[in-house]
């Protein structure tokens, strides 16, 4: 993969263009919206949204007819925050509605999960899912991890409310990572007895150590790597899986490379570093020796921007449901989703794309 450094005042090219917020946003050539703008080579190009069950399945549930009654719009996405694609279907953690919106794209379903009793979620903030189909759900609130199996029945939960406060929730080789802000480190269990295994980083770092972990906001684990977004250092930082402190990428402030409220982040299969700014609105790509790379998004006008973005994930599987809305000119590669918890996108899906040979 070349390298994708670009002149930062041409990062943007936004064609804007009519929209309504309860249609499936397509493009002509005419209207593409890419990144970054041109003569660099392109890399990401915004493909379409979802902001509710129109966008999925054109009309909306019974029991939403009961409660709002006769009236236009779907089933919405209200509030998302961590998002999770497996097996070709879209789990949604929404914090206002304590419950997750899961969408199937190959049936064309949408469906709120809001299940009770020892299940009962409050303020679901991120959702992974093992091999075995388990769906493991951070709970602000509840402060702790509810665990669901494959058929969305409630199985355990995980932690002691007193001693955490989860934010994200990570599935890695057999283990779960997950990021504890009231204890400043990251706490692992094993997902085949739930076992607390051990707290990461080892060492017992001072809050003035670059190992120190101020407000572990969300995780991501890839390559025996830790990743950490820290919203209280501003900063994304790497530990090996014994422990150790590595690096880290980024700083404060509002220059190219900085943060301002770093969240989400994701990493791809060449080791480039997706991460969530919501101060900035945007998304910035970094390579694996923490250059920036590029960035995407920006304050929202139109398809494409973003509004308060809280999580970004990247998906290989699932590239044959979006391959209508790639111009093209271009092969794609994977697909990339961020969650806006205001506006009228709550669901961006873009695609990181090549420009066919």
């Amino acid at each position: 993969m070349g390298k994708l450094f670009l002149n930062p005042l041409f990062y943007l090219l936004i064609i804007l263009f009519t929209f309504c917020s309860s249609d499936v946003t397509k493009q002509t050539h005419d209207e593409i919206i890419i990144y970054p703008s041109p003569p660099e080579p392109t890399r990401i190009q915004y493909l379409t949204k979802f902001s509710n069950s129109l966008d999925i399945i054109g009309r909306r549930s019974s029991f939403m007819d009961y409660v709002a009654g006769e009236k236009e719009g779907g089933d919405p996405i209200i509030k998302p925050y961590g998002i999770k694609i497996y097996r070709g279907k879209i789990y949604v953690c929404d914090t206002i509605l304590g419950g997750l919106e899961i969408i199937d794209l190959n049936k064309k379903t949408f469906e709120y999960f809001q299940p009770k009793g020892f299940g009962t979620i409050k303020k679901p903030i991120n959702v992974d899912i093992d091999n075995e189909g388990n769906i493991y759900v951070a709970d602000a609130e509840r402060r702790e991890i509810v665990v669901f199996d494959e058929n969305l029945q409630f199985k355990k939960s995980l932690g002691n409310a007193a001693e955490l406060k989860p934010t994200d929730v990570f599935y890695y080789n057999n283990k779960l990572f997950v990021a504890n802000m009231l204890k400043h480190r990251v706490e692992v269990y094993n997902t085949k007895n739930y076992n607390h295994l051990f707290n990461l980083p080892n060492a017992n770092y001072s809050n003035k150590d670059p190992g120190f972990m101020n407000s572990p906001i969300n995780i991501f684990v890839q390559n025996d790597t830790l990743y950490v977004s820290d919203f209280g250092a501003f900063k994304i930082k790497k530990y090996t899986l014994d422990g150790e402190f590595v690096d880290s990428v980024g700083s404060y402030g509002r220059g190219l490379g900085q943060f301002v409220r770093p969240k989400g982040i994701a990493v791809d299969k060449h080791d480039i570093l997706y991460v969530v700014d919501a101060g900035f609105e945007n998304v910035q790509m970094f390579n694996a020796a923490g250059q920036l790379l590029m960035f995407f998004g920006g304050t929202y006008s139109g398809p494409g921007d973003m509004w308060l973005p809280a999580k970004v994930t990247i998906d290989y599987d699932n590239l044959e449901y979006f391959e209508e809305y790639v111009d093209k000119r271009f092969d794609l590669k994977y697909l990339i989703f961020v969650t806006n918890q205001y506006g009228p996108d709550k669901i961006n899906v873009y695609g990181y794309v090549e420009k066919k040979k």
